[in-house]
């Protein structure tokens, strides 16, 4: 899959879907195509410039390719946006991301789980034409309660995050002024015959 290829094929969906969909989106390669390319070191230093100048930034001269580069980088986030995001916005539909690294958080992974479940125990031919069929009735046979249970499922998932994110501000909260704790992994060298000599 490539950016081009899911792009067509969104384009095909986006019709299909209600006025105000929300869309929920992974942050895989092919969904995440920037509308306007950042600058990264690889770029020549006056595409840098006129980058930043598009946006609005001044650019005093002379200037070295690393300041520039930090200059991009205090801005970019107010300018990343993605070829999918746009275009679902254009036609009254909502891009929601969800963070990388966290696929319990999408309900999909649940109900991409459950038929490739079903393929796997009913395939017994191996042919493509077979498993083919076994997919699209492992499709099917994800009811509509069994998606309202992936989704609750998830907003537990969700609870816990949350949960965990308060706990996690009550105890820094609760440290005191100044105090670090350090843990450092796999650092030193020492040996159990090192501490036995001391």
């Amino acid at each position: 899959m490539n950016g081009t290829t899911f792009f067509e094929w969104f384009v095909k969906i986006i019709p299909l879907l209600k006025d105000k969909a929300v869309i929920v989106m992974d942050n895989a390669s092919y969904h995440s195509v920037r509308k306007d390319p950042t600058p990264v070191r690889s770029w020549k230093k006056q595409e840098i410039i006129d980058w930043l100048e598009s946006k609005g930034e001044v650019v005093i001269q002379p200037i070295v390719k690393a300041v520039l580069l930090e200059k991009v980088k205090k801005i970019k986030s107010e300018h990343e946006k993605y070829v999918i995001d746009e275009y679902a916005k254009e036609n009254d539909k909502i891009v929601l991301r969800l963070p990388p690294y966290h696929c319990e958080l999408n309900p999909i992974e649940l109900a991409w789980s459950s038929v490739k479940h079903y393929v796997r125990s009913l395939n017994n031919t191996f042919k493509i034409k077979d498993v083919q069929e076994l997919l699209k009735q492992g499709v099917e046979h994800v009811t509509p309660e069994m998606w309202a249970n992936f989704v609750k499922h998830v907003i537990k998932e969700e609870d816990k995050f949350w949960k965990i994110d308060f706990i996690t501000d009550e105890i820094l909260d609760e440290e005191p002024e100044g105090e670090q704790h350090i843990l450092t992994i796999g650092t030193g060298d020492t040996s159990g015959s090192d501490l036995d000599s001391e």
